[in-house]
């Protein structure tokens, strides 16, 4: 082992990745999160990671993932990303069954199920709690480097503040939240932050510990983001305390059916317009579809998803974990009774805009996972985010080792965290969600920026709660500035795509105002 060492902040599904593969390449990380492992947002993942395995006799291929991906995108990605995505993604996933994830498997055949917007069984499982089997699988990995000194954890350590020089990064400063000393820590870095849940909070899928402020501080560090307005709602959500639950995709993939009540009878809506894939279309689909008939005068305005006909079999061997959290929340049992459910946002296809590598603009500092915007265009397919999540974190350490050194932790004068009020994360989210729904217009979009900035001058707001607001107009401005309707962008006064749009959505920030450009996928440096 010799003296290089890279920067890795969050220590979800795409962090432990990032570590486990410096540690195999002889360089020592620092992994620095809030939270433990444990408590990261990968942990809530349910139905299951794609890889064209072909175990099911199905004739799939990776030619076929990697189509569906790109369909499902809206063609949005650069073909050389997904590409080499979904041909690791075999391998990936025979990896993780070996470290001892528990797949759902035939004497060590891994079994696929059907997942959305994708005609073959392609999506391994571990019932519906694949997000929690795999990360502990990849935890008790990283406790091994941990154990040989290759991996250190911080802990409680939160990034404060990302500190850059002539476009180069100079230092990340993280704060001990227990000590409230803060440290300035050197080396190349990696952010695996996640996505931007913390800007909906109450309306999301996602932990309520994911703030979204590391992506804050970076918009406001110089770091260009990419496709924004690009948010996926989850079709099958319900309301319960503080965050929407999931109700997975895998409910769906195993026969459940979704359905309104029009002039008093079910209608089994998607089947009727949809019936290739039916319920199993893309989630901005199904989504937009359920937003139609929830406010079509002739329907009741609750859509139902129906799992009674489920066989006891699947229920048992697939969907146990799904049915007891529905029972312990809902109390209600999906096997018996519809559960009325609602779309919610459950995905940031948009992020930080790195290269096929990994690379950010700022010299030295990197992005993965959720935080990144790389291999999902205007929609992501259920399924690939675990994937895209562990193969973006193995790529970003690559890159990251190669120009990796020596650095150092330095104590810097203690100071304390700046504080988001909950006041203001409540209209910030309140302002978002009105111009930012399933359904967009133009009208509604500018309402919305004028909005955030009328907040952004509001008095005494902290620094972190500025930024925030920083971010969220860019949200807005991309969503503006994209007059198309593509994947889970969906504005009602241009419903149709747009070739001219067929580009990549690009924001940065010069002298303190938001630039929106478009590129070519493969244009992204």
């Amino acid at each position: 082992m010799n003296d290089k060492v890279v920067n890795i902040v969050g220590a979800g599904l795409s962090g432990l990745s990032a570590a486990i593969t410096l540690s195999k390449l002889g360089v020592s990380s620092r992994l620095i999160s809030s939270m433990p492992s444990e408590r990261a947002q990968s942990v809530l993942a349910e139905g299951g990671i794609n890889a064209a395995l072909d175990t099911m006799g199905e004739n799939d291929s990776m030619a076929e993932h990697f189509a569906d991906t790109m369909k499902g995108g809206c063609f949005l990605e650069s073909e050389s990303a997904v590409r080499n995505l979904t041909e690791s993604a075999p391998d990936i996933v025979r990896e993780l069954y070996l470290l001892g994830t528990p797949f759902n498997n035939d004497n060590g055949r891994i079994l696929l199920r059907n997942f959305g917007g994708q005609k073959k069984k392609r999506t391994a499982f571990s019932k519906s709690s694949t997000g929690k089997m795999i990360m502990t699988a990849l935890i008790d990995e990283v406790r091994k480097y941990e154990a040989k000194g290759i991996v250190t954890r911080y802990l409680h350590h939160e990034l404060v503040g990302i500190n850059v020089s002539n476009g180069q990064l100079d230092s990340i400063t993280v704060l001990d939240t227990h000590t409230q000393q803060t440290y300035l820590f050197y080396g190349n870095t990696i952010l695996c932050t996640g996505g931007l849940n913390g800007f909906f909070e109450g309306a999301t899928t996602g932990t309520t510990q994911n703030t979204g402020n590391a992506a804050a501080l970076a918009y406001k560090a110089g770091v260009i983001f990419a496709d924004l307005e690009f948010i996926q709602y989850h079709p099958t959500t319900v309301g319960i305390s503080g965050k929407r639950m999931l109700i997975s995709e895998a409910a769906r993939g195993e026969g459940g059916r979704l359905f309104t009540l029009k002039d008093g009878k079910p209608w089994y809506f998607m089947e009727e317009k949809y019936p290739e894939l039916g319920n199993l279309m893309p989630r901005d689909v199904v989504s937009r579809e359920m937003y139609f008939v929830m406010h079509d005068d002739k329907c009741s305005g609750e859509v139902f998803l129906d799992m009674t006909s489920i066989e006891d079999k699947v229920w048992n061997g697939k969907l146990s974990d799904l049915r007891r959290e529905i029972i312990s929340y809902l109390k209600k049992d999906p096997k018996t009774e519809p559960i009325a459910v609602s779309p919610g946002i459950h995905f940031f296809m948009g992020g930080i805009s790195v290269s096929d590598a990994h690379e950010t603009n700022i010299s030295g500092l990197y992005a993965a996972g959720e935080a990144a915007c790389k291999y999902h265009g205007a929609n992501r397919l259920g399924g690939n985010s675990l994937l895209g999540a562990i193969y973006g974190g193995k790529v970003a350490a690559k890159t990251a080792s190669e120009t990796a050194a020596e650095a150092a932790v330095i104590e810097t004068e203690e100071r304390k965290l700046s504080v988001s009020s909950p006041a203001v994360r409540a209209q910030l989210r309140d302002i978002l969600l009105e111009g930012l729904g399933i359904v967009r217009d133009n009208e509604g979009i500018i309402k919305m920026c004028r909005r955030l900035e009328a907040l952004k001058m509001s008095d005494d707001l902290s620094s972190i709660d500025r930024d925030r607001i920083e971010l969220g107009i860019t949200m807005g401005k991309s969503a503006l500035a994209r007059k198309e309707s593509r994947g889970a962008h969906y504005r009602i006064d241009f419903p149709q795509s747009s070739d001219d749009y067929k580009k990549l959505t690009i924001v940065s920030e010069s002298n303190g105002n938001c630039c929106v450009d478009f590129i070519a996928a493969e244009e992204r440096m």
